[in-house]
């Protein structure tokens, strides 16, 4: 006789950036085995397979693509699936600012982590009178990148791989050239060619892009003081 199928919950949330909600279930046993080794592997591949597969499995809604959402659509979405398999909030160390050593265990409840949008921040980039520059939000690979890897160093080749990975689209009143339709040769010919201030509006679209976003107030044992701290990204929820 087989043994019982566990239920398992459901939850709902809306993805930031499409404004959909869908449902999702927590993370099951095997999954956080299939991280694990994944993780330990340090294969990036490995990873960026495994958490893209367990995602995938977590949502129950038909439809959603992770690798077509954004960086902080899947931050957002890993935080949920991830907490509500070990409870409603996340234990976190916080270091006092007003020290710079003292830590203060911090638990912070997971619907209260929402995502920052900054009112200034814009995919469109107005490069000229008449040319403009539509972004898009960096993919999965970038997410495993920023969390799950120890090598990501920003340098200047890395710098220009990114903005051009999240070059959507250029165009005028009358025509407009797809990233796709683009060599990366050529994408990079065409970053070249910006002045200063032009490139300082691209990086002001990654500045402002939204982010995963909480503040918390703490109090020093040792010196009493207060402080506000700001936490962004998914990395300063599982520190």
């Amino acid at each position: 006789m087989p043994l019982p199928t566990i239920p398992t919950p459901e939850y709902r949330l809306e993805i930031p950036s499409i404004k959909k909600e869908i449902k999702y279930r927590p993370f099951l046993v095997k999954e956080e085995k299939i991280m694990i080794i994944a993780m330990e592997s340090e294969d990036p591949k490995q990873i960026t397979d495994s958490i893209k597969n367990v995602i995938s499995n977590c949502i129950l809604t038909r439809g959603i693509k992770v690798e077509q959402l954004a960086t902080f659509d899947i931050e957002y979405l890993f935080l949920n699936i991830r907490g509500k398999s070990v409870g409603e909030s996340v234990d976190v160390l916080i270091t006092c600012p007003d020290d710079g050593k003292t830590q203060v265990p911090i638990s912070i409840n997971i619907d209260d982590i929402k995502i920052s949008i900054n009112d200034k921040h814009s995919k469109d980039i107005k490069l000229s009178e008449n040319l403009t520059l539509r972004m898009k939000y960096p993919s999965l690979n970038e997410f495993i990148k920023n969390n799950f890897t120890n090598d990501y160093n920003i340098g200047v080749n890395e710098t220009f791989d990114l903005i051009v990975s999240c070059i959507d689209q250029v165009y005028t009143d009358d025509e407009s050239w797809s990233s796709t339709d683009c060599t990366k040769k050529e994408l990079i010919e065409f970053l070249d060619q910006l002045t200063s201030n032009q490139f300082k509006q691209i990086e002001k679209f990654f500045e402002t892009m939204p982010k995963l976003s909480h503040t918390i107030k703490i109090k020093n044992p040792n010196t009493g003081v207060e402080s506000e701290v700001l936490l962004e990204g998914l990395t300063s929820f599982f520190a």
